[in-house]
């Protein structure tokens, strides 16, 4: 089979096609042919290892110890091993399988997979694990969201700003959505209350405070997010330039508040049953992925390099097999 694969660190331009021999999967584990994945900057921190971070939690020090690529994934079971019990050759899955998406073929374990959302097709459900995995465990898990409160979503365009936005309206929030100029309408469609573009407006000096920022992009000091926020307010930073990951993991429990303001961080966590409750969003119509470009196996550095500009608007698709 045909992959997607890194032998050194670097820019997109050390990736490679390559044939590699296709996996069979272990007793846990579910074989799925790809039909789409999606980049995400999960990818990009991997493949350039520009957080130090990344060589030391098992990337390795020197060089990549996993050399493929690609998390997010939807295709369709084409074997499953003999513990596998959610599954059976022939179902439409997505999920997120860590690493090896990028390839005509992947084995995963079935609890990093879900049945697909009957009402999208391989693309449009491989745009959405990672990027709504964050956004939602960012707004419920850390950010404990609820009805009625005020949310500003930093980076509204992105792949997990576009899915913050809605998501926040599911649970009932008056959102407040920041990007660009050329994306303010987009915001809107997706639900957004309210929309400040940042090239005209720093919202962290407008005076306005809110119940719970989730900053998918956009660097603003901690201090400036913390100035935002409501008195028991909280700050989530879900993705960002490495200074701002840092800052958010060395800085933001010291300067939390006790009993007032938390400053933190989500990383998304492959979890089934949220992969469950995002389905029944998707079909349900609440939530829909966008999708800016896609892009052919053959062509992933491209996507990897258009990922890297930091101005796509939603997700950025690698079509892997034509849909039947």
């Amino acid at each position: 089979m045909k992959a997607i694969v890194y032998e050194k660190y670097g820019s997109p331009d050390v990736i490679q096609l390559k044939d590699v021999e296709k996996p069979a999967p272990k007793d846990d584990e579910v074989l799925v042919k790809v039909y789409a994945a999606s980049v995400n900057a999960y990818d990009w921190h991997f493949l350039t290892a520009d957080i130090f971070l990344i060589r030391l939690m098992g990337g390795g020090l020197l060089k990549p110890k996993d050399t493929r690529l690609g998390a997010d994934v939807a295709g369709r079971v084409e074997a499953v091993g003999k513990n596998v019990e959610k599954f059976r050759p022939g179902d439409e899955v997505y999920g997120d399988v860590s690493h090896g998406s990028f390839a005509e073929y992947v084995c995963a374990p079935e609890s990093k997979l879900a049945l697909k959302p009957a009402n999208l097709s391989f693309e449009e459900a491989a745009a959405v694990p990672m990027a709504a995995l964050t956004a939602l465990q960012g707004l419920r898990d850390e950010g404990k969201i609820h009805p009625g409160q005020k949310v500003l979503i930093n980076g509204a365009a992105g792949g997990v700003g576009t899915f913050a936005v809605q998501i926040a309206k599911t649970f009932g929030a008056e959102v407040t959505a920041v990007c660009s100029t050329r994306n303010l309408e987009q915001a809107r469609k997706l639900g957004a209350d309210h929309v400040i573009d940042y090239t005209q407006e720093n919202f962290t000096e407008s005076g306005r405070q809110y119940d719970l920022i989730l900053a998918a992009n956009g660097y603003h000091p901690l201090s400036a997010y913390k100035r935002a926020l409501a008195p028991q307010g909280r700050y989530v930073m879900a993705g960002g330039k490495p200074g701002q990951i840092f800052e958010a993991m060395l800085l933001g429990n010291w300067l939390s508040e006790k009993d007032g303001r938390k400053l933190g961080g989500v990383s998304a966590q492959i979890d089934q049953q949220d992969l469950l409750t995002l389905k029944e969003l998707l079909e349900a119509g609440k939530i829909v992925p966008v999708i800016d470009k896609r892009y052919p196996l053959n062509e992933a550095a491209e996507a990897l390099r258009y990922l890297g500009t930091n101005h796509a608007q939603g997700k950025i698709v690698i079509t892997i097999a034509a849909e039947e």
